[in-house]
């Protein structure tokens, strides 16, 4: 760490479950995010800002105009543009020392293991059951940590999943016959609950990459925008889930 980078994340480095190390661990940290909307959005510039050394950012649509009302990392400017190479360009305006990869097409699961075999981390921030399953399948696979938001309406929902752990995964939370046809676009979302949610979602993904997963690892966290309630629950690990057990055998240990 040079003397610019120890003025720049001073803040952090004075706090004793940080301090030089931590820092250290996070500008040496690659981090994958699936999904530059919503929840991606803040994810990412935080963790931009706090000092991640590496962001993978995937996401193959193009910014709209209904998408600024709450994905904060695209500008007015950007409508028209591939959401990857805007949500680049903010990074590199947050923090030009942060090596931003765009990736702009829609990766399939063999692309994605490649890609999570490159990464300490994967930020869940996509909005479909089908691409959260293949994440949770690959992470599971390459033993990658997991850091999976939501939000619809006024509620949103954050979970980390450390496989190796013995913990669960999210297939133990969601079965593969789970299908949900809600979306933002048909029930509508209040802007600030996906920015709780992807701020959280960046909050976790530190405290996992400095060692202090404990605090995180296999706990549901719902939260209730309209009341501002929070709700935790612990997630059980499934002996018959068909990602991260076989016949009781954990695949993830």
């Amino acid at each position: 760490m040079n003397k610019k980078q120890q003025r720049r994340y001073a803040r952090q480095i004075r706090l004793s479950q940080i301090g030089e190390e931590g820092q250290q661990k996070l500008l040496d940290a690659t981090v994958l995010i699936i999904g530059m909307g919503g929840l991606g959005s803040p994810a990412a510039m935080y963790l931009a800002a706090a000092g991640i050394g590496r962001i993978i950012i995937s996401d193959f649509d193009q910014v709209e105009d209904s998408n600024l009302q709450r994905q904060i990392i695209h500008r007015t400017k950007d409508i028209g543009e591939l959401k990857a190479f805007s949500a680049k360009r903010t990074i590199a305006e947050i923090n030009p020392d942060c090596e931003v990869e765009a990736i702009d097409w829609q990766l399939e699961e063999d692309e994605l293991e490649e890609y999570a075999n490159k990464a300490d981390l994967i930020l869940d921030c996509s909005d479909n059951f089908p691409t959260r399953f293949m994440i949770n399948r690959v992470c599971v696979k390459t033993g990658t940590p997991l850091v999976s938001g939501a939000a619809i309406r006024m509620e949103g929902q954050i979970a980390s999943y450390i496989p190796g752990s013995g913990g669960p995964c999210y297939q133990c939370l969601y079965k593969a016959e789970f299908e949900s046809t809600e979306t933002c676009a048909m029930e509508g979302v209040l802007s600030p609950v996906v920015g709780v949610i992807g701020t959280l979602q960046a909050l976790e993904a530190i405290l996992i990459l400095i060692g202090e997963s404990e605090s995180v690892n296999g706990k549901l966290m719902l939260f209730d925008g309209l009341s501002m309630e929070w709700q935790t629950v612990n997630i059980p690990k499934s002996s018959t889930c068909e990602v991260c057990s076989d016949g009781g055998r954990d695949k993830s240990v």
